[in-house]
C-alpha cells in the first residue's frame, strides 16, 4: 500500500513539507518500503488518508534516503511516525519514555484517526504536547537504546 501515499526522497523535500504544510497535521512515516511492519502501517495510513484529508497530510520517508532526520529523531526502530503542525514538532505522551515519535504500527485505523484528531485539536489550541487517546494495550512496547547509559 505504500504506493498509494506520496514519498519524500531527500532532506530538501522533507524540509519543504515541514515548512509548507499549514493548518494541518503533517504525518511523516519513517521506514522502508520492503519492511513487513511498515507495509502494515502504510495500509492503515493509506486507508485513512482520505478521511483525514481536512486535518492531516501523510508522507512516507525512507530512512536510508534521509539520514539527517533519521539521526535527528533517533529513529532506531522502524516504522516510526513523527507529527508536525505549522512547522512545529508535535509531541505525544504515549505513556512511554519517548514523546517525540510513535514507534511501530497502529493496531487499528480508529487508533490512528483518534490520534490525529487529538493532535489537531491540541495544536489548534497552541499545545505542543498532547496525551495519546490510544489504549495503552494497543501501543507497542520497546526499550530505548540509550536507557541506563
Amino acid at each position: 500500500m505504500s504506493f498509494l501515499l506520496p514519498k519524500l526522497s531527500c532532506k530538501k523535500e522533507v524540509d519543504q513539507a515541514i515548512k509548507s504544510v499549514a493548518e494541518k497535521v503533517l504525518v511523516l512515516r519513517f521506514g522502508r518500503d520492503d519492511d513487513a511492519v511498515c507495509l502494515q502501517l502504510d495500509d492503515i495510513l493509506a486507508k485513512t488518508a482520505h478521511d483525514l484529508s481536512k486535518m492531516a497530510v501523510i508522507y512516507l520517508v525512507d530512512v536510508n534516503n534521509v539520514p539527517v532526520y533519521t539521526q535527528y529523531f533517533d529513529i532506531s526502530y522502524i516504522p516510526s511516525t513523527v507529527f508536525f503542525f505549522n512547522g512545529q514538532h508535535m509531541k505525544v505522551d504515549y505513556g512511554s519514555p519517548d514523546h517525540t515519535k510513535f514507534v511501530g504500527s497502529f493496531k487499528t485505523k480508529q487508533d490512528f484517526i483518534d490520534l490525529i484528531e487529538v493532535i489537531y485539536r491540541g495544536a489548534m489550541r497552541g499545545k505542543l504536547i498532547v496525551r495519546s487517546p490510544i489504549d495503552p494495550n494497543n501501543i507497542p512496547k520497546y526499550d530505548l537504546l540509550y536507557q541506563g547509559i
